[in-house]
């Protein structure tokens, strides 16, 4: 396996990588943007939003929709409008929102921490779904840190990585849009799994901020690939013209969470297959 390629750096705090439409979509949790990076090296902002944590992703008729966190608000792209709150989350958790991921038939899940960044860690990790008529309910609780959240292609299944518990835990779709008792996929014990994606054969990687690195495992959490870093890895993305780049977002960790901190985030990439 070839070694990782740095495409960007400077960016304050790089998350939520996601490849869609050619391009390499991420946001800047320190600058409060999300931005676009094509394959010319070309990075243009798409948005900014008003608080992090900054998830996305596109409803099926092409729309962004986008996680306020620390607002509990979820955000619809309108044109000539830009984001509009279309979601207030309050009602189900106070705590700070971070994941977004959007189903086939257009309901959108949302997982909450259950706690503040600053208190003690709880099992208090919540999904809820935003469904197409606008409905919000909580359809999945007791979780330790959700974070990064998966749709499968069939819109069966939805994976959630949870960070304090060192797994990745499933959830068969309901028809309503509820979700079954969640069930583990993969056991990655003395990991912190933060986002993931789809390796295109089944299998997910996962990025590990404490653990430096991006790590691919099957359903039953058998390793695969791994691909050391010398940052911690937020967040990944399989992306390029046939599938086989790993994008990987990473910065210097603690201290990415200083705002006055210097910028060592990074947009890496490395050819996985």
């Amino acid at each position: 396996m070839t070694e990782a390629t740095t495409l960007l750096t400077g960016l304050g705090m790089g998350e939520s990588a996601r490849w869609h439409g050619g391009e390499l979509y991420f946001a800047d949790w320190i600058a409060g943007t999300i931005s676009a990076l094509d394959s010319a090296g070309n990075v243009r902002r798409v948005a900014s939003v008003p608080t992090f944590p900054i998830a996305f992703d596109w409803l099926p008729d092409g729309r962004m929709t986008v996680v306020s966190g620390a607002d509990a608000t979820v955000l619809l792209e309108v044109p000539n409008a830009g984001l509009v709150p279309v979601a207030d989350l309050r009602g189900i958790s106070e705590f700070p929102w971070n994941e977004i991921a959007v189903h086939p038939s257009g309901n959108v899940y949302v997982n909450g921490i259950g706690y503040d960044y600053s208190g003690e860690p709880a099992d208090n990790g919540v999904i809820a779904v935003i469904r197409t008529d606008g409905t919000i309910e909580k359809v999945a609780d007791g979780l330790a840190f959700p974070n990064g959240m998966l749709v499968s292609e069939d819109g069966s299944t939805l994976v959630v990585a949870e960070s304090n518990a060192g797994r990745l835990t499933s959830f068969q779709v309901r028809d309503d849009g509820g979700l079954e008792p969640g069930q583990l996929w993969a056991g990655v014990a003395g990991s912190a799994p933060d986002g993931i994606c789809w390796d295109g054969t089944g299998g997910i990687w996962f990025a590990e901020v404490p653990g430096e690195r991006c790590v691919r495992v099957d359903q039953g959490g058998t390793v695969l690939d791994t691909v050391e870093l010398e940052q911690g890895c937020f967040s990944c993305a399989a992306g390029g013209d046939d599938g086989g780049l790993l994008f990987m977002m990473t910065a210097q960790w603690p201290e990415v969470m200083d705002p006055a901190a210097e910028h060592t985030g990074r947009v890496m990439a490395q050819r996985v297959r």
